[in-house]
């Protein structure tokens, strides 16, 4: 059976499967609503399995709805605030969210509700339920170099049709007037595969994300073009981080029972590597022209997470990053180990380019949020026994504290070190990134981060937080000259690059997925100065006093 009939006979498979659910992707900028449903998690008034993000909106109304009997175990702070986002997500549950008749203009009969504000517009009936919403924001920076900004803005289309068919897209066009989005700097702001020059000096870019989900009672199956961000975290995954530009895939969720859920996608990257043989020259207004093409790239990944005990939930998975070759049928298995595969497909040339991970994360503790993840690159057993040598491999270990020492204060604690090559692989066709930027933790390989916080919850909304970053990186070794060096390297033996940060910043949602934030960033970035250059904006080298604040309606 070939691709295209497989692909058919998944699509006709899912149709047997009843009850109602539909999904659409709630984005991970939306932070309140994330970090609210971690808090009643943390608080064991809900369960949850954060491993894997995005949330759909239906996941998160659920968990929502699933709290609405524990009012008596929350304060008044959590109470307002489970009653502000059940309205925020009604679509979800039963209606239309009902904002103050002053910006609201609503009408509502025995089979449909229909409203209209500066939110957007809203209408929903018995079949079909639809939304268009404004996004637009700005981010303003100012410090001892000069004032610059990043401004944004599109429209996001969210749409549910009969019992399980989810519908989305989200289109934002960008600007900075100073470029402070790239793949080599070492920060965990996102960026743009399609940068160009603006007339301000600095770049515009484009991202549009969306999809089209069908989904059943205990599963979805979804063709999107979205972020990954798998592993438990509250500042940078090492698994998948959602840096990247978003990338198409094929995406499959199962969960068969209370103890077992699946996460899978097969995904189509952008390499940035030319392919001279598909490249061509034609012929545009009597001038010879040549058309450039990229060779294709492909990324298969599970999650298999398994819930032993309640509220504890210990995840395994693997991934591949695969090249030179079409859309292979054995990488849409869902639960394959897919090195194995590879070995076989590829025996006696090359072999692509695999990963491995793992996740623990416990909330049986109340108040406390215990987690750990380790992401292996490369593995061989040879190096255990050999004292000087070590493998590829990455390792985050974390705590979050919610409301056990002082009511609405979190205090959070993250360690992640990264050994030398891991994240790298010396084929340009099969590194883990795509647009050239990493999958992995956003200071990728030899390096280490401490990362210490602190959130204070003043009244529904409004988030006061503190956190300090201590991040360091070592020696840049390159896979294809000096891997073999690079083994017998000590994990940072050279401290190159150095951020120590200190922030305070305040965030209030005043409407639903609408934020007005102030923050101030003490930040001193050091080291060699051309790995300063490579890896820090021009704007943010030095010492600086940073102060930025922003508006935001949508994500």
């Amino acid at each position: 059976m070939n691709l295209r009939k497989s692909f058919i006979a998944i699509i006709l498979l899912v149709f047997v499967f009843n009850g109602r659910t539909q999904i659409v992707y709630e984005h991970v900028s939306n932070k309140n609503i994330y970090d609210f449903i971690d808090e009643l998690a943390n608080l064991k008034i809900i369960e949850l399995n954060s491993v894997v993000k995005p949330y759909s909106r239906e996941y998160i109304a659920n968990k929502l709805e699933g709290a609405r009997g524990s009012t008596d175990e929350m304060n008044k702070r959590q109470q307002e605030e489970l009653a502000f986002y059940l309205n925020a997500f009604r679509a979800e549950i039963d209606s239309l969210p009902d904002y103050p008749q002053k910006i609201n203009i609503f009408k509502k009969t025995d089979n449909l509700t229909f409203a209209w504000n500066p939110l957007g517009l809203f209408y929903k009936d018995k079949l079909f339920t639809f939304s268009l919403e404004p996004i637009w924001g700005i981010e303003y920076f100012y410090n001892e170099n000069e004032g610059m900004y990043h401004s944004w803005g599109g429209l996001k289309a969210t749409a549910y049709v009969g019992k399980h068919w989810g519908f989305y897209a989200s289109l934002r066009d960008n600007s900075e007037t100073i470029k402070i989005s790239d793949p080599e700097y070492f920060t965990q702001r996102g960026g743009g595969g399609n940068y160009k020059g603006s007339s301000s000096g600095g770049v515009d870019y484009e991202e549009m994300r969306g999809g089209i989900v069908y989904s059943w009672k205990w599963g979805s199956f979804g063709l999107i073009k979205d972020h990954v961000n798998w592993g438990n975290n509250y500042h940078g995954t090492n698994i998948f981080n959602d840096r990247p530009p978003s990338i198409a895939q094929i995406t499959l969720r199962m969960k068969p029972a209370k103890w077992f859920e699946l996460n899978y996608f097969h995904g189509w990257l952008v390499s940035m590597v030319v392919d001279s043989n598909a490249s061509y020259y034609y012929m545009r207004d009597n001038t010879l022209q040549y058309r450039e093409t990229y060779r294709p790239k492909y990324l298969a990944a599970n999650m298999l997470t398994f819930t032993p005990w309640k509220r504890l939930n210990i995840s395994i998975g693997n991934s591949i990053v695969y090249s030179d070759m079409n859309p292979h049928p054995a990488y849409f298995i869902p639960f394959m180990f897919y090195k194995a595969i590879d070995h076989m497909i590829n025996s006696g040339i090359d072999n692509q380019n695999s990963q491995m991970f793992f996740d623990v994360s416990s909330r049986q503790i109340k108040h406390l949020h215990l987690y750990g993840t380790f992401f292996i690159d490369e593995f061989k057993k040879s190096r255990i026994y050999t004292s000087d040598e070590h493998n590829f491999w990455s390792m985050k270990l974390g705590v979050k504290e919610s409301g056990l020492l002082v009511d609405n204060l979190s205090v959070t604690f993250e360690y992640t070190m990264s050994m030398p090559i891991t994240y790298q692989h010396y084929v340009p066709t099969l590194t883990f990134a795509s647009n050239y930027f990493n999958f992995g933790h956003y200071l990728r390989d030899n390096s280490q981060e401490f990362y210490l916080a602190a959130e204070y919850k003043l009244i529904r909304g409004l988030h006061f937080k503190a956190a300090y970053t201590f991040a360091q990186h070592g020696d840049d070794f390159d896979y294809a000259d000096g891997a073999h060096e690079a083994v017998r390297t000590p994990f940072l033996e050279n401290i190159t690059w150095q951020n120590q940060e200190l922030s305070l910043s305040a965030r209030w949602e005043f409407i639903s997925n609408s934020y007005l934030y102030l923050e101030y960033i003490y930040s001193d970035v050091s080291g060699d100065e051309e790995q300063v250059k490579k890896y820090t904006p021009e704007y943010f080298r030095g010492v600086h006093n940073t102060i930025s604040a922003g508006f935001n309606l949508g994500f």
